[in-house]
């Protein structure tokens, strides 16, 4: 019997039906619904558009929202968002009247709310919450209204898009700024915030982390990079317990790490990690203070040290060849040039000097001068003392609440907001640079992307949860069997999987024996997508 045209659809679910599973999983349509409300003549509520808006950014396509329709278009969408559900319905307008409420609720407000049931949802571990910052360019002309003074670190007034320190290396851009806190638990996401393009870490850092600590109902040891460490930041988190990398540039920190013997040194539980600790005062506060130092650190900065000496004595001799055949009309011409050579070159200075006073061919007396070049051998030996050495600090005095060895395994787990920001950046996710148009938007665009980092994080916790409580490994990219797989990975195992619709029922094609294996370990939301009929 030939079958009509319209009694056979083939629609895409590839990997979104794990990503809408974990969607289900986390409440997130009805948390949003409950905090933003829900109009009874929109055939479309607000948490599903943000559904759909996840799908989209989780969706393996660089494609920016402004095609967030088409996104859909080839895709299972009644399946995957609800009966009677359209990609039109999911359009331009809709998609902006729900950033605008999502902007009205308060972004951080609500993706903290969100957080904060994850936490206990999946009893996720707190004792350490890491935070970060990094850019995110724009391309096109924004409003540039100056910014408003706001007493508060979450602000009121819309981001001021503008250009600043670039991580991406685009100072010709303008850009905003996004810090994250994740958890070392799985690397997700507990709050976010939105700042103005030229906002500096060490100006916000500290308030962030004390207005952090007002929202969440336990204790955390908060780390953080360099950023953080100012005597100002240090006593407006007095009351918190954190870890910090100590910034070079205090004299303190300097001094320590170059005076510090290598036999001073015990080896770290870590491998190729050393350390030793002291206790320090600096802006008033008690610290203990570990100079730590990696081996394959120290190997890596002594190789560019011997680099750098090499190319430094080829330019240094010919500069010197130069000097010493220069005629001076006074002695002050000659000392200023042997000051200024001393201070062009880090490794050689010119020792041995002397102006010497002779005649030119016309019988003028004119000055030269006498030197010569060596290694300046002290800056040498204090740059090798702290090659692959760093300083890290907490106020956590009790070595019982928090071990040595511990500073160094968590400090080292600073990744995790690294591994959050790529994740946001990849252009398989979302675009590396934000497209909407008013600095409003982009703020709610950027929590969106933190929801998106939220999901994924928690898919791939539960997932790596699972193999590791039933002792199963399943195979990773290379073929090879393991028990931590990433999530993008299992998402590109489920490329090719469509929903059919033969004379009204509903069928999954080309599910096979592997896909079925990898659900059994996911969310069990995530298995009525693929299984329902």
């Amino acid at each position: 019997m030939m079958l009509q045209k319209e009694e056979i659809e083939i629609k895409n679910i590839d990997h979104l039906g794990i990503v809408a599973g974990i969607v289900d999983d986390l409440g997130l349509v009805e948390k949003i619904n409950k905090i933003v409300g829900v109009d009874s003549r929109e055939k479309i509520s607000t948490g599903q558009v943000v559904k759909a808006i996840i799908l989209n950014g989780l969706g393996f396509v660089s494609r920016p929202l402004y095609l967030f329709s088409q996104f859909f278009e080839d895709k299972a969408i009644e399946h995957l968002l609800g009966k009677e559900i359209k990609a039109e319905d999911l359009n331009d307008d809709k998609l902006g009247r729900t950033m605008d409420k999502l902007y009205r609720v308060g972004l951080s407000e609500l993706f903290l709310l969100i957080a904060l049931d994850t936490i206990k949802k999946y009893q996720i571990t707190t004792k350490y919450s890491h935070l970060d910052s990094t850019s995110l360019h724009l391309h096109g002309e924004y409003q540039a209204d100056n910014p408003k003074k706001e007493k508060g670190i979450i602000k009121e007034n819309p981001i001021y898009i503008t250009q600043g320190y670039s991580r991406d290396h685009r100072p010709d851009l303008k850009q905003c700024v996004m810090d994250l806190i994740v958890s070392s638990d799985g690397d997700v996401p507990l709050f976010f915030r939105a700042g103005d393009g030229n906002e500096s870490d060490k100006a916000v850092f500290g308030k962030i982390l004390l207005e952090f600590k007002k929202q969440i109902d336990f204790e955390s040891i908060m780390v953080c990079d360099s950023a953080l460490y100012s005597q100002n930041n240090l006593k407006l988190i007095a009351n918190l317990k954190w870890i910090s990398r100590v910034p070079f540039s205090l004299k303190l920190a300097k001094s320590l790490v170059q005076s510090v013997t290598s036999s001073q040194l015990e080896k770290s539980s870590q491998e190729g990690y050393s350390y030793c600790e002291q206790k320090v005062s600096y802006g008033g506060i008690e610290q203990r203070w570990l100079i730590v130092e990696s081996a394959e650190r120290k190997k890596s900065d002594l190789d560019k040290l011997n680099r750098q000496i090499e190319q430094e004595a080829k330019s240094a001799a010919t500069e010197v060849a130069k000097l010493l055949k220069v005629e001076f009309s006074q002695t002050g011409e000659a000392k200023l040039k042997y000051q200024e050579f001393n201070q062009q070159f880090k490794y050689y200075q010119i020792e041995k000097f002397k102006i010497l006073k002779a005649c030119n061919k016309l019988g003028k007396t004119i000055y030269k001068i006498q030197a010569e070049l060596t290694q300046n051998f002290d800056y040498i030996v204090s740059y090798k003392q702290q090659a692959g050495r760093f300083i890290l600090a907490t106020n956590c005095l009790d070595d019982k609440q928090l071990s040595t060895s511990e500073i160094l395994s968590v400090y080292k787990q600073q990744q995790s907001c690294e591994r959050g920001f790529r994740f946001i950046k990849d252009p398989l996710f979302f675009a590396d640079s934000l497209f909407v148009k008013n600095p409003e938007r982009v703020e709610t665009m950027m929590m969106l992307m933190g929801l998106c980092l939220l999901v994924y994080s928690i898919g791939q916790r539960q997932l790596r949860l699972s193999l590791l409580s039933s002792k199963t490994k399943v195979k990773n990219q290379l073929g090879k069997l393991t028990n931590n797989p990433t999530l993008r990975w299992i998402f590109q195992c489920f490329q090719g999987i469509h929903v059919l619709v033969l004379q009204g029922v509903k069928q999954i094609i080309n599910l096979t024996k592997e896909r079925q294996l990898f659900l059994q370990f996911l969310p069990a939301h995530c298995q009525k997508y693929y299984f329902s009929s």
